[in-house]
């Protein structure tokens, strides 16, 4: 027969269990969606990527975003549903391999340090070796080239292709970022102020409390100038 002490414990341990699952619970809703429509070879997709989100995911501000990817941005289709990118081929090869990796590596972490690497690569014109970050990441090319090869990519990127049609308002270039489902527009740039403005949690992150919370609400570009691909 249990003593009362082990009851008493029992009823603590349970309780804790069930406050923290309400409490992950409540931490899950709190957090702000952000999503970056984006086509693989655009310079200033590459830049962001890489110098600003991958920041973001090394900082307490990750703990209160939710990210999504989309690699489609100005592809068209043809009327004879072939696609017609940008950026030429490879570009329809990233998009859909980077499409690839979001599916077989769900964790955020592990598909977005792939792109991530992709990304820096072509910062540095050498997107012809991309494969090589297959190896600087430690991860399989297996289930990549899988998913390439039997179809299940060009599905993925047909998807993300009619998810980009049906944005409202529709996107005018990339990269194109929402924020609580809120086009930045111009003032991309300026992601993190917006996500701050939105988190109505109650763990502030640090990140927001370092940062000037200045949003451009004319959405007029600076005197740097557009740093987007336009649409086609």
């Amino acid at each position: 027969m249990a003593s009362h002490n082990q009851i008493f414990r029992l009823i603590i341990t349970f309780s804790l269990i069930s406050w923290l699952m309400f409490q992950s619970h409540v931490s899950s809703q709190d957090k702000v969606n952000l999503s970056l429509y984006y086509e693989s070879l655009c310079p200033y997709c590459a830049d962001f990527i890489v110098n600003k989100l991958a920041k973001v995911l090394e900082t307490d501000l990750a703990s209160i975003v939710t990210l999504r990817l989309v690699p489609w941005g100005n592809t068209q289709i043809a009327p004879n549903t072939s696609w017609i990118c940008q950026h030429g081929p490879a570009e329809c090869l990233l998009n859909t391999v980077e499409a690839c990796a979001i599916k077989v590596w769900s964790n955020l972490e592990t598909h977005f340090k792939f792109i991530n690497c992709v990304e820096r690569m072509h910062l540095e014109n050498r997107q012809s070796s991309w494969q090589s970050c297959f190896s600087a990441t430690g991860l399989s090319q297996t289930p990549i080239k899988n998913c390439y090869n039997n179809g299940l990519g060009y599905r993925l990127e047909k998807a993300y292709a009619d998810e980009t049609a049906s944005l409202n308002p529709n996107h005018r270039f990339v990269p194109w970022v929402l924020v609580n489902n809120q086009p930045l527009q111009e003032d991309y740039q300026n992601f993190i102020a917006y996500i701050c403005r939105a988190y109505r949690g109650r763990n502030i992150p640090q990140a927001c409390k370092n940062t000037a919370l200045e949003i451009n609400k004319t959405n007029v570009p600076d005197s740097t100038g557009p740093r987007v691909c336009f649409r086609g």
